[in-house]
């Protein structure tokens, strides 16, 4: 099976899963399941590929633990933060039911569906390891394992530094500059992004591996412009003022550095 035939077999499988999810969030009333169900989507995906892939038994499963790690705790993690504030629904889709009062879940349908097609996409450094037959893994692959465990612990690590100063009532209305948030704005983005760069590391190890830059390029295109940095610096100067701008002063926005005094 070719690498694009796999990459079809994804994205298709992602816009069914998609119909389902979209079904559950109308009911819920709440877009916002999206954000979770991307997430999870990608376990869903690397399981069709594990089963349908006629790569090497070996370099399937690493590829696969790999990518049900990362997916399964980031969507748990949204998820459980979307159970926190439901039934209010994430300011991003209530302005897009502003932009489509008459019909939003029509609009929404077509919303989740660019969702699907985008794991698709993203999902292509997965389908080229995955179709790959040679035995052992290559040391592309082996530096892919090692950066992914990096960034995986990094951003934990980040998310968990974050929530502990959230839970200290002393820190209410204050800009979280502690541990990893000292030398960078968004660290929680900057190891999101080098989990896909990882993944594209250990696409290298296969023919054609170098196709799959399309998905840490795509994803620092989205952390850094589109949805990912902006709408967050956007609300955190929304409710922090000037206690923000101060730390846009001397924090870098994304990768980590010594903060500017």
């Amino acid at each position: 099976m070719s690498i694009w035939t796999l990459v079809g077999i994804g994205i298709n499988a992602a816009i069914l899963m998609m119909v389902v999810v979209w079904y559950i969030a109308k009911r819920l009333n709440n877009a916002g399941y999206v954000d979770a169900a991307w997430s999870y989507g990608f376990t869903f995906v690397i399981g069709v590929f594990a089963l349908t892939g006629s790569g090497d038994t070996t370099r399937k499963l690493v590829l696969a633990a790999m990518v049900a790690v990362w997916s399964l705790r980031l969507g748990t993690h949204i998820l459980l933060r979307l159970l926190k504030h439901h039934p209010a629904e994430d300011p991003r889709y209530a302005e897009l039911r502003e932009m489509f009062p008459k019909r939003p879940w029509f609009m929404f349908f077509g919303f989740f569906q660019l969702q699907a097609i985008l794991i698709g996409i993203l999902s292509i450094p997965f389908a080229i390891s995955a179709s790959n037959p040679a035995p052992a893994l290559k040391p592309w692959e082996i530096a892919g394992v090692i950066l992914f465990v990096v960034a995986f612990l990094g951003e934990i690590m980040a998310d968990a530094q974050l929530a502990a100063f959230k839970r200290d009532p002393a820190n209410a209305g204050k800009v979280c500059d502690a541990g990893l948030w000292r030398y960078s704005r968004h660290p929680n983005y900057f190891f999101e992004w080098l989990i896909w760069v990882a993944f594209f590391l250990y696409a290298l190890g296969s023919p054609h591996g170098w196709v799959g830059i399309i998905s840490p390029l795509l994803m620092l295109l989205f952390l850094t412009k589109v949805t990912g940095i902006p709408p967050a610096e956007a609300q955190s100067l929304k409710s922090r003022g000037e206690a923000y701008r101060d730390y846009q002063r001397r924090t870098s926005a994304f990768v980590p550095w010594l903060p500017r005094t």
